[in-house]
């Protein structure tokens, strides 16, 4: 359980497990706090100024030996059942999830202990996958199978539980970031795969064991998905979904995004053409698209080195772009005309050229990327 003592796991565990405390409040207590220990130690009038903690949390205080007994009890159920516990201040915690602002503070895991792998990718789509989603995630898996990444999806029927399935056949571990308790396979016609996959990869949850399974935990875990994943493939999903709050979130993170286009007559490719058609994901052909995107190189082959902006040979147009993009990231293109004084004609013209080179990318509302 991390470099953490015991002490500190069960009281952080305490925290956590109590009611109406989420991450956001527990890394509000902890910043101010100290520790999880220091919040049921400081005095009243200390712990009532906490952000985000009113008086039904500062009640909490009450039920410290409650809470404790509940979390030895987690201890010793993890011992007992073999999974891990993760805490996000434990360096065991995935990194990539550490730097997402709504990360879950607390971590649940069934497998593999080293949850750090060098390539990851997000397979998600429809529970009611039809044939041609099925194949298009096999080939997928297949195809990617050559840079050995880790794939992450839900477990969840239809799409989820074939890029699983196809990772397994492929000799890719797998990681299933699950809605339900750690110890709680859903659905339980699944458990197979959730057994097997433990062998290379992991099962992951934010849930306790014995905990209440919610529908909002589904929607919820999503962002642990997108959070694990390099780059997000969509596969088949209607115009509302799991799947493309998956994706939503993804973009939110500035993850790529990739979606599989398909017949403009089905049900189940409207999300995949909605997220091309919005600009919000590239179109899927291959695993060179992705191997493009993320700089991944083949074995064998030098290491592909994302290109470094030399504005040497730029003309002055494309320096004032670029470097303005450079300082801020991504900027709306009247913010960049207004900014370089660069007329929007012109401006257009030059953009189109610079992400014709990869070195720029658009974005919904008229926004623009540096990508290097």
């Amino acid at each position: 359980m991390g470099n953490l003592d015991h002490e500190q796991i069960r009281y952080f565990l305490a925290l956590s497990l109590a009611p109406k405390i989420g991450p956001g409040v527990l890394k509000a207590i902890l910043a101010y706090a100290g520790s999880a220990k220091g919040f049921f130690e400081i005095p009243k009038g200390k712990a009532s100024k906490i952000p985000k903690v009113g008086p039904k949390l500062l009640a909490i205080r009450e039920s410290k030996n409650e809470l404790l007994r509940k979390a030895d009890e987690l201890i010793n159920l993890a011992e007992k059942k073999n999974f891990q516990i993760r805490t996000f201040l434990d360096p065991k915690f995935p990194n990539r999830l550490k730097s997402i602002e709504d990360a879950p503070a607390l971590l649940f895991s069934k497998g593999v202990n080293d949850l750090e792998f060098e390539k990851s990718i997000g397979i998600v789509g429809t529970r009611s996958a039809t044939d041609y989603g099925k194949s298009a995630t096999r080939k997928i898996v297949e195809d990617l199978a050559l840079y050995k990444p880790v794939i992450v999806s839900g477990l969840a029927y239809g799409i989820d539980i074939e890029a699983h399935r196809a990772a397994l056949q492929s000799g890719l571990p797998t990681i299933a970031v699950m809605g339900s308790p750690i110890d709680q396979i859903y659905p339980a016609v699944h458990r197979k795969t959730a057994e097997q996959l433990q062998e290379t990869g992991a099962l992951l949850s934010e849930y306790a064991p014995g905990s209440k399974m919610m529908p909002g935990n589904f929607p919820a875990r999503n962002r642990i998905i997108a959070g694990l994943s390099d780059a997000l493939i969509v596969v088949e999903a209607a115009a509302k979904g799991g799947a493309l709050i998956t994706a939503e979130i993804a973009y939110s993170y500035d993850k790529e995004i990739f979606a599989v286009p398909g017949n403009l007559q089905s049900t189940y490719s409207e999300g995949c053409n909605h997220l091309i058609k919005k600009m919000k994901a590239s179109i899927y052909t291959g695993p060179d698209d992705i191997a493009e995107a993320l700089f991944w190189s083949k074995p064998g082959e030098s290491k592909v080195s994302k290109p470094k902006l030399d504005l040497t040979h730029r003309d002055k147009e494309e320096q004032l772009i670029l470097s303005l993009l450079q300082e801020k990231g991504e900027s709306e293109i009247d913010q960049i005309s207004y900014a370089t004084d660069i007329p929007l004609g012109i401006l257009s013209s030059k953009l189109l050229s610079l992400e014709f080179e990869g070195i720029v990318k658009s974005l919904p509302g008229k926004k623009f990327k540096l990508l290097v």
